[in-house]
């Protein structure tokens, strides 16, 4: 600046003409570059620090980048506790979100702008551990219990709030307003007022609650009970169980057909999917897979209501059954190890699948039934959730 204000004294010749303008542009970059550094520096300071002592600790991979546009699938990693983001344009992880311990089932809030993802401080048990009505541990973490939520546009989690004890699974009503979770350890439902984070009443159910799915009109909740072999038709003006529906053995997820009128109800030990008339909330039949070590698990429904796919746990496969007909139309074998948690892209041309045991997500090209590509993501993935935009 000296030298600037130096040459603007002297009489502006053609020499000193040129002279400023050279030194205006000198200053001008060393300036951008100044800038550039200050802001870099800023950005390392905001980001958010784990301490060394905590056993949370983000992984060194967790630092946020935001989000550039478009959708994402996102990857809650039970082992790890994080959140892998996946780029559906190129399949590749652009960022590791630290949420909390054991992230299990996660939606995307209904106005998308959130990430909800339900964390555990109850000890892992290994897959049917609780068979037979054996009781869960008491022992845990009670203070990790809760509902990370995560803004998507900065990838960072902006706090957990209040869930019931060891929540796995949840959805909200259509409004946004209340969220229901399944506490599984207790064998009930807690319904959560989102605008104050706390639970506003508990459900009570019956054995080891899991699945949970709000109807498209909002106006009924369903929640599996995994041992007890129940759907609870919850009534969400009342919060009373309005209709108890038995199921075939170990019922793990629920999907309703966009239109409200179906619902399919996955049960893992029947290796079977029960249809429902969602209206009447009565069993109307059965769709039973073609071999015993097929597990029904994930289920999801195309955007356009005429397809529903299933992952099959320790089959390996998704099959694809056709809501018109209520058939298996096409089975993808080999989608990966133990293929659990399942999402489509909003286009209803892609599918995600996570494989817990393997580390990893196939990705399924839905009218061929090619696998794409698997990508590596973190410590037994679980639950998947995939934005429109």
């Amino acid at each position: 600046m000296k030298e600037l204000i130096a040459i603007a004294r002297q009489p502006l010749g053609h020499f000193s003409w040129t002279l400023l303008a050279a030194a205006l542009l000198t200053f001008a970059q060393a300036s951008c570059r100044k800038e550039k550094t200050e802001n870099a520096n800023a950005a390392a300071d905001a980001a958010p620090r784990a301490s060394a002592a905590s056993p949370f600790a983000a992984p060194s991979a967790a630092v946020a980048v935001p989000l550039r546009g478009g959708p994402r699938v996102y990857v809650s990693n039970e082992d790890s506790n994080n959140i892998s983001v996946i780029d559906p344009k190129t399949d590749t992880v652009t960022a590791t979100i630290f949420v909390g311990k054991r992230p299990r089932g996660l939606r995307l809030s209904p106005d998308g702008q959130t990430l909800y993802v339900a964390l555990s401080g109850s000890p892992k048990e290994p897959p049917g551990a609780r068979d037979g009505g054996r009781a869960a541990s008491s022992a845990g973490d009670r203070a990790a219990d809760g509902i990370a939520l995560v803004d998507i546009a900065q990838e960072t989690l902006i706090r957990t709030i209040a869930s019931g004890r060891d929540p796995e699974s949840f959805d909200f009503t259509p409004d946004g307003k209340i969220l229901y979770a399944s506490n599984e350890e207790t064998a009930q439902a807690s319904v959560v007022d989102l605008a104050t984070g706390q639970v506003t009443k508990t459900i009570a159910l019956d054995e080891e609650p899991e699945g949970v799915t709000v109807n498209p009109t909002g106006d009924v909740v369903y929640i599996t009970s995994e041992a007890a072999n129940k759907v609870f038709a919850v009534d969400t003006r009342s919060n009373k169980v309005k209709v108890t529906i038995e199921t075939g053995p170990r019922p793990r997820g629920v999907v309703f057909t966009p239109d409200g009128a179906r619902g399919y109800i996955t049960e893992e030990q029947g290796s079977s999917i029960s249809v429902v008339d969602a209206k009447r909330h009565k069993i109307i039949g059965h769709i039973n897979l073609d071999a015993p070590a097929h597990k029904p698990m994930g289920i999801v429904a195309s955007p356009n209501g005429k397809t529903v796919f299933v992952t099959t746990g320790r089959g390996g496969s998704v099959v694809y059954i056709d809501t018109e007909t209520n058939r298996v139309v096409k089975k993808v074998d080999d989608v990966g190890t133990r293929p659990w948690g399942i999402g489509v892209t909003a286009d209803g041309e892609k599918l995600y699948t996570a494989n817990g045991p393997s580390n990893d997500v196939s990705v399924i090209d839905v009218p061929s039934g090619k696998i794409l590509t698997r990508v590596k993501v973190g410590s037994f993935p679980w639950g998947i959730a995939i934005s429109k935009k």
